[in-house]
């Protein structure tokens, strides 16, 4: 037997590995879709919420199915792909552009991916700090016993719309304090964000925990 064959593989449940792929995907989506302000009926949101909260779904979900220290350890390896986008815009940005490129995109390709150092720092702390928030609400309303009688719905949107009230006044404190008034800017968002958790994250939680657990009894012998 070769030493590659006598090495070990740890097996990483297939339910696990996709919730990782996907939460890794939706890192730093959220800042591109960001460029994008939406109207859903009389709310108004930058269209990286959608990103966002399906973050906040899986971080949540991750948390009911493997616990909060994976969960953590998830949010926490969240900052590479973060970074690391960050960083290729800002190179590539750099790149001269070829004269041949079409001449609205050119145009728009700097406004859409370019972002102030302010806002690229307000995102970097709102993700680490509304989704680390997310997951210990969400773990600590589960209860001591485990079970504190509300269902992963429930307890994913209180979690998810506390946090995102968070997130709310880090991003725009940092964003725009000072550059333009933020009180109504901060309301209207907060509203937006509160809404959209309790349409969507329950829904999002429930689809990815079915999902994870379906994947992961495969890899259970007999099954």
């Amino acid at each position: 037997m070769t030493q590659r064959a006598s090495l070990a593989v740890p097996a990483i449940p297939r339910g696990l590995f996709l919730l990782s792929v996907l939460y890794g995907g939706m890192v730093p989506l959220g800042g591109f879709l960001g460029a994008k302000q939406v109207a859903l009926g009389p709310l108004a949101v930058e269209a990286g919420i959608f990103p966002f909260l399906t973050l906040v779904a899986l971080s949540s979900a991750f948390a009911e199915l493997y616990g909060k220290p994976a969960a953590d350890r998830l949010v926490r390896l969240g900052f590479v792909p973060l970074v690391v986008a960050i960083a290729l815009a800002l190179f590539v940005l750099q790149l001269p552009t070829d004269a041949g490129m079409y001449p609205p995109a050119k145009e728009a390709f700097p406004i859409i991916v370019g972002q102030s150092w302010r806002m690229m720092a307000a995102g970097i702390a709102a993700y680490g700090v509304s989704v680390t928030l997310n997951i210990w609400l969400f773990d600590r309303m589960r209860g001591a016993a485990g079970s504190s009688g509300l269902g992963a719905g429930v307890r994913g949107f209180i979690a998810a719309a506390l946090s995102q009230i968070v997130d709310t006044l880090i991003f725009i404190t940092v964003s725009f304090y000072g550059v333009r008034p933020i009180g109504d800017l901060m309301l209207g968002q907060m509203l937006a964000k509160v809404v959209l958790s309790l349409v969507l994250v329950p829904v999002l939680i429930a689809i990815f925990t079915r999902l994870a657990r379906t994947l992961d009894a495969k890899d259970v012998p007999g099954t």
